[in-house]
């Protein structure tokens, strides 16, 4: 009962705002989802990666082994989807991206903040930034062929993982009335990115469910194997495991589904990637907090 409790305690305001999103797409309010998607990844979440970067105790080494082990746990997981993808011989712009990128966003910084405070989230932002930066190079040249990388260092993200990571490693921090002004904005991002979730997955319907099944069902687990290994092999402590095993299993990002609507590639079957991944999210986890969490 203790440990049921526990879990839900961390689950339910993920899932409660998210049903807020839902509902309010349901009943056809009107929700702004491309300004409020652009005002999360530009504005609230740059304004959260920078203030937690600078004000979080992480050691330099530990930092630097976090992120060796993020790179490397998307090198490994890239690999190991683009082999199930050309056994299983189905399109490799379609399926590849939302294999490799999870929701670690929109779900995966709630969750971290909910189930490891303030330190928890430190860990997912970095994981989140190294995922981010993966996502807009790798990922947007598998989708369209090319890559704009001017664009990807004059990101918001990309600045304010610079500007908090110089912060983080020189002990210099912005003025309080700066700080407080940074810190108000960001803290917009958690619950915007859920609300949004759940407005983004009222609208998408699933397709091919068999396939995506499949698909689903290796994600996931490859997804775990991987991110298991990598933190056996750095050595992390408890926390950033944790991290980095529920960044690794968030559901498939609804930026996928953007991304491929964008440059038109099957998005249909990736909302079906996302809208089964994330039903089943609702199941395994809970059973992977409740491991992580004792």
């Amino acid at each position: 009962m203790l440990l049921f409790l526990t879990v839900l305690k961390i689950l339910f305001p993920v899932f409660l705002l998210g049903l807020v999103g839902f509902i309010w797409s349901k009943w056809n309010f009107d929700y702004p989802i491309d300004f409020v998607t652009r005002l999360t990844m530009n504005v609230s979440i740059p304004c959260l990666i920078f203030t937690s970067l600078m004000n979080t105790d992480i050691d330099s080494q530990l930092l630097n082994s976090i992120i060796l082990g993020t790179v490397l746990t998307y090198i490994i997981l890239t690999i190991c989807c683009y082999i199930f993808i050309r056994l299983v011989k189905i399109d490799n712009a379609t399926y590849l991206p939302p294999m490799i990128f999870g929701n670690t966003g929109n779900l995966g910084l709630p969750l971290a903040y909910f189930s490891f405070g303030s330190l928890g989230l430190s860990y997912a932002i970095i994981i989140f930034t190294v995922m981010a930066i993966y996502s807009f190079t790798f990922g947007i040249w598998i989708l369209s062929g090319n890559s704009n990388y001017k664009e990807i260092v004059k990101s918001p993200l990309v600045i304010s993982c610079i500007l908090g990571s110089i912060s983080l490693f020189s002990g210099i921090k912005t003025p309080d009335f700066l700080t407080n002004s940074i810190e108000l904005i960001g803290q917009m991002a958690i619950p915007l990115c859920l609300i949004t979730l759940g407005v983004s997955l009222a609208t998408l319907k699933l397709k091919n469910f068999y396939m995506s099944f499949y698909v689903v069902i290796y994600r996931t687990v490859i997804c775990l194997a991987v991110s298991i290994g990598i933190a056996l092999y750095f050595d992390f402590p408890d926390v950033p495991t944790a991290i980095l095993i529920l960044q690794l299993t968030t559901p498939v990002a609804v930026t996928s589904y953007l991304l491929s609507e964008k440059y038109k590639r099957n998005p249909s079957e990736v909302a079906s990637l996302v809208v089964l991944s994330t039903v089943l999210s609702i199941f395994y986890i809970p059973i992977i907090l409740s491991f992580l969490k004792y």
